[in-house]
């Protein structure tokens, strides 16, 4: 049987058409979040970037998994544009959370975390999440998330938390000032997104002594906030997402620190999805 697996978060959508394990066709779009977009709002990106790049008759059953497809409301938003675009009535939403969760850990109990332009956490019992710390999203959460490293990058340098040669070098590389920053986070769609691209640039400056603690800080948030308190230090924790990727050397100092154990980190899902839903058919 053929079947659609999607995997979208808040940047962009990986999606995949399998056949019995094995991947027919492969595209990718711009991330949707229901919890943020509207149904004509995802629709547009299905007819513009998806609809003549995969063939929407193809999927006998679909499997979307995504950034803010945790709520009913959100999903149905999401279900009515995947029904205007596709043949098949068979639509399985669900979080990206429990895409992580499935990809990381298939049927053993483990701690699955989302490290990307945001960020999530879950406790899993090898079927499903039988925990959950709410992420909040990057006003509220979203700690150790590409959104968090980058507002505590802008706020550290605007509140001189920073010594002023790093200081100075960011707001020069990136053409900054105080009112160019505010109007880009207040002002302007998906604040998340941006403040998410100034990863690169924490990247490049890891090693300068004031990054490195600031990014260590963000993750010691992390794993304070969201994953202790599942009080299951035992347990590996499995992390996917390009943040995860890029900053695994931190992220396992951060982890060290508080006496807890990193599993398996890798940069995307879809793999172990693959595996999970040809093994279930």
């Amino acid at each position: 049987m053929i079947i659609l697996i999607a995997d979208s978060g808040s940047t962009k959508t990986d999606w995949v058409l399998c056949e019995n394990g094995e991947i027919v066709s492969r595209v990718k779009t711009q991330g949707l979040n229901p919890t943020i977009q509207t149904t004509d709002d995802i629709l547009a990106v299905l007819e513009a970037e998806l609809k003549d790049a995969l063939d929407t008759t193809a999927p006998k059953q679909i499997y979307f998994y995504g950034a803010g497809c945790a709520y009913e409301n959100a999903n149905n938003r999401m279900r009515l544009a995947l029904e205007s675009v596709f043949t098949t009535k068979e639509i399985n939403i669900s979080s990206d959370l429990l895409a992580a969760a499935r990809a990381l850990c298939g049927h053993e109990e483990g701690i699955a975390c989302i490290l990307g332009t945001g960020s999530n956490s879950c406790l899993y019992n090898g079927n499903e999440i039988t925990e959950n710390t709410p992420s909040l999203g990057y006003i509220l959460g979203d700690e150790g998330s590409g959104a968090n490293l980058g507002r505590q990058l802008v706020s550290d340098c605007i509140k001189k938390q920073l010594k002023k040669e790093i200081r100075e070098k960011f707001m020069q590389q990136y053409n900054l000032d105080v009112a160019s920053i505010l109007e880009r986070v207040y002002h302007t769609p998906l604040p998340n997104r941006w403040l998410a691209s100034l990863t690169p640039f924490i990247l490049e400056n890891r090693n300068n002594a004031d990054i490195h603690a600031m990014v260590t800080s963000c993750f010691i948030q992390f794993f304070k906030r969201n994953v202790m308190v599942y009080r299951h230090s035992w347990l590996p924790i499995h992390i996917i997402g390009g943040i995860g990727i890029s900053f695994a050397e931190e992220i396992k100092e951060a982890a060290e620190s508080l006496g807890l154990a990193i599993g398996n980190i890798v940069e995307s899902p879809m793999e172990g999805l693959i595996r999970y839903h040809s093994n279930n058919q």
